[in-house]
């Protein structure tokens, strides 16, 4: 019998419809045993990020998402593109996870979806900067950039475009696959 694999979801996006949101449900409806989805949903109480708040245990809603990420074997990471950059929210849980090193060997994939023709481009590369500082593992095909998101996906969170399914499908199997996990 095969171990489940744990994997969190997390979106970079606040907004109650986002279509990144709607696409980390999507991916997660894709999914197959053993691979179990957990979806973070604290992003948007966790404090700004302040070293002299970063003492012992640190706040609260800290505590969750480290111990969160803890328990994963990976993580995906669904994220829009905001002012050329990742939206503040997902950077500040990233810092907070410098000191303490939840991403340290994580193995993780990022995607980036946008109603641009560039796919968030900006986004994922610098996202995948702050990924590589504190010492994620980003997984083979675990980098997806998605343009026209909206031409790509219908309104009941389907993905209807075949090649981006295949992507998606790709890089799924690639951050679940049981024998690169720790």
């Amino acid at each position: 019998m095969s171990k489940d694999i744990q994997l969190l979801a997390i979106s970079g996006s606040l907004r109650e419809k986002s279509s990144n949101t709607a696409l980390m449900s999507a991916i997660i409806g894709l999914s197959a045993e053993p691979v179990r989805f957990s979806v973070y949903s604290g992003l948007g109480e966790l404090p700004h990020f302040n070293p002299d708040l970063d003492i012992e245990e640190g706040p609260a809603a800290v505590r969750e998402l480290r111990k969160q990420l803890k328990e994963a074997d990976g993580v995906l990471i669904c994220t829009p593109e905001y002012g050329n950059g990742v939206p503040g929210s997902l950077k500040n849980a990233l810092d907070w996870t410098v000191s303490s090193g939840e991403f340290v060997n994580k193995r993780v994939a990022v995607v980036t979806a946008s109603p641009s023709p560039m796919g968030g481009d900006k986004a994922n590369a610098s996202l995948l900067l702050t990924l590589n500082m504190i010492n994620a593992l980003i997984v083979d095909q675990g980098t997806v950039m998605i343009p026209h998101i909206a031409l790509k996906m219908n309104k009941e969170c389907v993905i209807t475009d075949e090649g981006t399914k295949q992507q998606l499908l790709a890089m799924l199997a690639s951050l679940a696959r049981p024998n690169s996990l720790e």
